[in-house]
């Protein structure tokens, strides 16, 4: 089995963490970072991105574009608010209520699941590229007030991600485990989790390894996002009065504003005061048209008046299902980018009487916490014991439409309650079990999680026959429900599964798409990298001729270099026509021919090494006062009429820019003999590319060798070796820096 990770599916940011020498870290994905945004786009070629590049074209391509999926997971159409479905993206219901996303641009729909697969697949990517290993299992995290449908949902997009999902874990929980772990002292802890999308508050007793949830609350449908929906009417009233033009209505300006209003939120948690700027918003009849104001802090606490009331709801209920008050309350821990808002802040305090904690990271503290629980699963931690409860009330349909709870809200999980219920009518055989969610008296109003009929009961008057229903949550919060005929013994159950609005085979067919498509990504990736692969080929071979006709000269491996000008013209026409078959050839062929170049120039030097060997043999058989005469007649040659090309046969067959350059013509001169020394002044640097850069004829020899001030000295000043005795070799210079992998490397 591969490793388990723990994964914070947020509603605007994601985190991956791991446990690693048995303590919690976050992971950086593909792009540095330590959070992922929770974006999925399709760019105009069909490619998916996800995350930060998938956000860069909010703007330009938001039908494409979709963020935010988790206030659509394992809900249907007709429960949206109107408020939901004003996105820049487009929502629709199929055929039997469901929440579709279409996307133009692969002219097909998304179930909100199959997107936040592709969320949780980018993370568990990068996991696997950070481990080394394959990410197979994960925990991963919903909100505490999730319903079932939601949470099998969850696990649904897990299943389609291809990872092992082995325990949903409510996320203020996730968050105690990583603030209390190390907690020796007992608490009671308020976790005040408000992040993107949904807020939520637990209250747990936390100390020596076991955490007890006491009560949850929460609010699926609030979060930071509405804080920003506040200023994007702001903004747009604002400009509908002046222009007479609703931004709301053109999905690239509702896009503009949605940014716009984040970001303003963002600072003004640290400022009083920010400006909003928005060039070219739109355009009218009079020309374009621009949004500049400015919004202060009391402004915008002013907007939000209405949405910090229902911040205090969820906490009062859950003190009251704790019984707890404010008092009984040790510590209060902030969870979600939204908390870091100065009047979030304000109102927990105000409610508590306690200064929040700021030991934790809050966009981090949840994914380090599902961490600490994939540990928990995988035997590293042996004396933690974690008890959650259930959010929300379950029960079932009884006569009159009444709903009869079995498991009241905020009970500790794994549970199991069962009771006794009979027929309605005489000579009944058949009884249908109807199983709701929530508070509400009346089963219409609370959410139907599902229905099953038990068969075969013996005909007898109404209320005779004796039926059990049991209900059990698991650790998960995934919900089984049983249905006994006491009198025959037949039984009927049912596990929540189409909760998530997605059928078994629907999960199977996503499933099969998500792998498809996976290959499809896998060759367009190396697709891409071949390209870029053979690009980059062809501008080391230009770079690599231009450096050799520097320094040889042009008729130097003239074939060689012939050859390879001509298939780096068939590489950019195979490139131009995306050619897959032709580019393969020609990068082969491109790279042998390169590495041909290159054995030339090795062999080159080769003979310059020998060269030096037999310099250094002569001199010492020469003696001293040999080589002061032999350099006193190099030193009364006339050295001044040895201008740089005119005599051919001497220096000027050591000529860079001529055409006819051979090594054979220039050690007929006897030149030659001095080739070796001369050679490591010009080529002994330590890098051959650099060498010509720097030390080159033209640059070098004015200021090292003083050979514009007097060339008649040139013969003295050259490092000849009978001038000096030192002989030491030349670094060879390295050809490979650029060369692949594949050949073999030389120095």
């Amino acid at each position: 089995m591969g490793k388990v990770v723990g994964i914070d599916l947020g509603t605007t940011n994601s985190v991956v963490a791991v446990m690693e020498g048995g303590k919690p870290m976050v992971i950086a994905n593909a792009e540095g970072m330590r959070t992922t945004p929770s974006v999925v786009g399709f760019s105009k070629d069909g490619e998916r991105v996800v995350g930060q590049m998938a956000r860069r074209q909010t703007v330009l391509n938001p039908q494409n574009t979709f963020f935010a999926i988790k206030r659509f997971m394992g809900r249907k159409y007709a429960e949206l608010s109107p408020e939901s479905k004003r996105i820049p993206y487009t929502i629709r219901k199929d055929e039997v209520g469901n929440i579709k996303i279409p996307c133009p641009r692969l002219n097909r729909d998304f179930a909100p699941e199959e997107i936040a697969a592709m969320i949780l697949k980018k993370l568990a990517e990068d996991a696997s590229k950070y481990l080394g290993e394959p990410v197979t299992g994960a925990v991963i995290t919903v909100p505490a007030y999730f319903n079932d449908s939601q949470r099998q949902a969850t696990r649904d997009a897990g299943r389609i991600a291809g990872l092992e999902v082995l325990r949903i874990l409510n996320e203020p929980t996730a968050a105690s485990l990583a603030y209390g772990l190390d907690k020796a002292n007992n608490e009671t802890i308020l976790v005040f989790d408000l992040g993107g999308g949904t807020f939520d508050v637990s209250i747990l007793d936390v100390g020596d390894g076991v955490f007890e949830v006491k009560a949850t609350s929460g609010d699926t449908q609030l979060g930071g996002n509405d804080f920003d929906k506040r200023v994007v009417d702001w903004l747009a009233e604002q400009f509908l009065e002046a222009e007479g033009v609703d931004l709301r209505r053109d999905r690239q300006a509702l896009q503009r504003l949605m940014e716009a209003a984040e970001k303003a939120k963002i600072e003004l948690s640290a400022v009083s005061v920010t400006d909003i700027n928005l060039p070219f918003i739109t355009a009218t009849e009079d020309g374009p048209k621009h949004l500049e104001t400015r919004l202060t802090r009391s402004q915008f606490e002013g907007l939000c008046g209405d949405l910090l009331g229902r911040l205090r709801t969820p906490v009062k209920r859950a003190l009251r299902d704790a019984g707890l008050s404010p008092q009984d309350i040790d510590e209060v821990v902030l969870v979600g980018g939204s908390t870091r808002m100065p009047m979030v802040e304000q109102i927990v305090g105000a409610i508590i009487g306690l200064e929040p904690n700021q030991n934790v990271n809050p966009d981090e503290v949840v994914g380090v916490g599902a961490a600490i629980q994939a540990g928990i699963l995988a035997g590293e931690f042996k004396d933690v014991l974690l008890l959650d409860v259930t959010p929300l009330s379950v029960g079932l349909e009884t006569i009159g439409g009444l709903m009869k709870k079995l498991i009241p809200r905020n009970t500790t999980i794994p549970v199991r309650r069962s009771d006794i219920f009979s027929t309605s009518e005489n000579n009944q055989n058949t009884v249908e079990i109807h199983i709701v969610q929530g508070e509400r008296e009346m089963a219409a109003d609370n959410k139907s999680l599902g229905r099953f009929k038990l068969y075969g009961i013996p005909p007898a008057p109404r209320g005779i026959p004796q039926i059990q229903v049991s209900f059990d949550i698991d650790a998960n919060g995934i919900l089984q429900v049983t249905a006994l005929d006491r009198t025959t013994g037949r039984e009927q159950s049912i596990t929540i599964q189409g909760a998530s609005n997605l059928s078994e085979g629907e999960i199977k067919e996503a499933i099969r798409e998500a792998e498809k498509y996976a290959d499809i990504d896998r060759e367009r990736k190396e697709r891409v990298e071949k390209r870029t692969r053979a690009e980059a080929l062809i501008l080391q071979s230009e770079r690599q001729l231009r450096e050799v006709a520097l320094d040889f000269g042009m008729g130097f491996a003239r074939n060689h270099r012939q050859r390879i000008d001509r298939i780096c013209r068939e590489l950019r026409q195979s490139l131009q026509e995306k050619d897959d078959r032709g580019i393969d050839q020609a990068y082969a062929d491109l790279q042998d021919a390169l590495y041909n170049l290159n054995r030339e120039v090795r062999e080159y030097y080769s003979d310059d090494e020998e060269d030096d060997l037999f310099g250094t043999i002569r001199d010492i058989f020469i003696g001293d006062g040999d080589r002061e005469k032999e350099r006193d007649s190099y030193r009364d040659r006339n050295y001044s009429d040895w201008e740089y090309g005119r005599d051919r046969s001497n220096y000027g067959s050591r000529s860079y820019g001529q055409d006819d350059y051979s090594r054979q013509s220039s050690r007929e001169t006897g030149y030659e003999r001095d080739r070796g020394d001369y050679d490591k002044r010009s080529y002994g640097q330590d890098n051959y590319q650099d060498s010509y850069g720097r030390d080159s004829y033209g640059k070098n020899y004015g200021r090292d060798r003083e050979y514009e001030r007097d060339r008649s000295d040139y013969g003295r000043d050259s490092r000849s070796p009978y001038e000096k005795k030192s002989n030491r070799k030349p670094p060879r210079p390295t050809y490979q820096d650029n060369w692949d992998d594949d050949d073999d490397d030389w120095l």
